[in-house]
């Protein structure tokens, strides 16, 4: 038997948030991982990667994905799109770089964490301008219908 699961119906602008809530997904399994590891060696030194894992990549996702599923105007422009890229190169690039700078001890690799961090930061600021333009104080939203089928 066959089991299917369509959480929300698909429209144009659902992609994008459904793109941000898998890749939150993903963030969100490596940060775990990478805290068992931290718990099962008592070594805390990756505590910052850990956390900015959770942070920018589970939470901050997850928050973009049903930002732009409840206003699907605003996850269709190409600043939502440029946001997503800048965000998904910046964030394991700087992360990288830290995790690695951390492992070594190879200073070099800040400017892998400053390089990531301001592309991660530029791609934030194109989220909050593509909110301003798309979203508007007396616009009303109805939550997607949650279509579930078995």
């Amino acid at each position: 038997m066959i089991v299917k699961f369509i959480l929300f119906k698909r429209k144009a602008g659902d992609v994008m948030g459904a793109r941000y809530l898998k890749i939150a997904g993903v963030y969100f399994a490596i940060a775990v991982m990478l805290g068992l590891v931290m718990g099962i060696t008592h070594n805390f030194a990756f505590t910052s990667v850990h956390a900015h894992l959770n942070l920018l990549g589970w939470v901050s996702m997850a928050l973009f994905g049903l930002i732009y599923l409840y206003f699907p105007m605003a996850s269709k422009t190409k600043l939502a799109n440029a946001h997503f890229w800048m965000h998904n190169i910046g964030l394991p690039v700087m992360q990288g770089a830290l995790f690695l700078q951390i492992l070594t001890g190879n200073t070099a690799l800040t400017l892998g964490i400053v390089i990531g961090s301001i592309v991660l930061i530029l791609g934030t600021f194109l989220f909050v301008i593509n909110l301003f333009r798309q979203i508007s104080s007396n616009q009303t939203v109805e939550p997607p219908k949650n279509d579930v089928t078995f």
